[in-house]
């Protein structure tokens, strides 16, 4: 379970010395620091379920969701990569539960194409399949052409080329513009040309 700071304060109301008793419960096992002022009772837990409280707001993307969805063969043990916006630069955490890092994407975008999941008594939030794939194609350096995408996507990404043409088009093709970016624009080119 993820408590705050001001959860434990309440918990702990009792003692003189709060924050000595914090330290114990994090020096006994009974805590983990998660980032300043979050702890989680499991250590075990996945990060999947502490992403989004270690900085938001945020959501589950890029290359997490694509392993997630099997787009891409990568697995991504213990790295977790979010979307946000409006945050200017690219922040990253380490901790116990793995890395955790934080890319921006348009704030007009972001609350699109969300999916939340509830399991073992935690709630996330991650992308579609598409969006994840938008988000992803957003950060990386422009292709020049429909060829150099097509490179980018399926030799570079190594995103499986049958899972690619299983994804929703009619999603990809409201998202891709939003992002007004070139390799969104030459995503939604490549998607008309093969209808």
């Amino acid at each position: 379970m993820i408590y705050s700071f001001d959860d434990l304060m309440l918990k702990f109301h009792d003692y003189s010395n709060i924050k000595a008793k914090i330290r114990r419960e994090v020096r006994d096992g009974r805590l983990v620091q998660v980032a300043r002022g979050l702890y989680e009772t499991d250590a075990n837990v996945s990060g999947k379920y502490l992403a989004g409280r270690i900085f938001g707001p945020s959501y589950l993307s890029f290359d997490y969701a694509l392993a997630v969805y099997s787009l891409i063969p990568e697995a991504v043990y213990r790295t977790y990569t979010s979307a946000t916006f409006n945050k200017r630069k690219a922040k990253q955490y380490q901790n116990h539960f793995g890395i955790f890092t934080y890319r921006d994407i348009p704030s007009e975008v972001y609350p699109l194409g969300i999916l939340l999941h509830e399991e073992n008594g935690y709630s996330y939030q991650i992308a579609t399949p598409e969006k994840a794939l938008c988000d992803k194609l957003y950060s990386l350096p422009p292709a020049k052409n429909l060829s150099e995408l097509c490179a980018l996507l399926f030799d570079d990404l190594r995103i499986d080329e049958q899972e690619f043409w299983r994804l929703n088009m009619n999603s990809l093709n409201e998202l891709a513009p939003l992002y007004r970016a070139s390799n969104l624009k030459l995503l939604s080119k490549l998607i008309r040309r093969n209808k």
